[in-house]
């Protein structure tokens, strides 16, 4: 048994929240249970969530989406009444971990991506360098951007978007998980022949087309799946509390 304090030092000392510029308050945003026993871990903290860790038995729920978020409307009503008020009734802690869970370099979503698709990180790039650029683990390529997006299609388990901007095979490779599309003109200037993320605006396309770099959009949540999970199983097995990944299904 651990404590919820215990729990938030380590999480804290990992990530090292305070050096990110966020959207929202990265560690603890509802307090529940001060002792730690079961830590149920998913994407998002929705109410299907919130649900199924209550049907778990779990004193404390950690995402990478949280409740709050810069500029969002500070009442407690509707689907926010619904989250908030299960999370208190069943004294459940939230805790979440923005762009410090997206950037770390073992646990985070992009490494943990990398390691879902074989690609390996030698450099980084981007706004607070979220974005990883590298290759495939055996130093090998694609073809094209089609097969670059067949692989990810058959590790992810889903379909996917490709833009075939390529004018010849892949090697360099950029990535960044989640709603990433503004990283993908840093991910042509810093060289890559293909950029990975999780959503595709209107403009990326073209952009794609006139740069020659490949674009593959792989699922926001589909993409993030992987960080939040390793974290928790990792924090779970230095506390010795119990630990279980909630995949919600989401198709966007």
């Amino acid at each position: 048994m651990a404590d919820r304090h215990q729990l938030l030092t380590i999480l804290d000392d990992l990530l090292q929240p305070d050096q990110f510029r966020d959207y929202g308050p990265n560690g603890l945003q509802v307090e529940g249970a001060i002792e730690v026993r079961s830590i149920v871990t998913g994407v998002t903290a929705s109410l299907a969530l919130i649900e199924a860790a209550v049907r778990s038995g779990a004193d404390t729920v950690l995402v990478h989406h949280g409740l709050f978020w810069r500029g969002q409307d500070g009442r407690v009503t509707g689907w926010m009444r619904q989250r908030l008020a299960l999370l208190l009734a069943h004294n459940i802690n939230l805790l979440a971990y923005h762009l410090p869970l997206d950037a770390h370099p073992q646990w985070g979503n992009n490494a943990q991506l990398g390691q879902v698709l074989g690609l390996r990180a030698d450099a980084r790039f981007g706004e607070q360098d979220l974005g990883f650029l590298g290759r495939r683990h055996d130093g090998g390529g694609f073809d094209d951007a089609q097969a670059l997006g067949n692989m990810i299609a058959s590790a992810l388990a889903r379909p996917v978007t490709v833009v075939d901007g390529t004018r010849g095979p892949i090697r360099r490779i950029a990535w960044c998980t989640g709603g990433a599309q503004s990283y993908f003109e840093a991910a042509i200037e810093a060289g890559a022949d293909a950029f990975i993320t999780g959503e595709i605006s209107e403009p990326q396309a073209h952009y794609a087309r006139e740069s020659g770099v490949a674009y593959v959009a792989c699922g926001h949540h589909a993409s993030e799946r992987y960080g939040v999970r390793a974290l928790g199983g990792h924090v779970a097995e230095l506390l010795s509390v119990a630990h279980t990944f909630i995949d919600i299904d989401n198709p966007a």
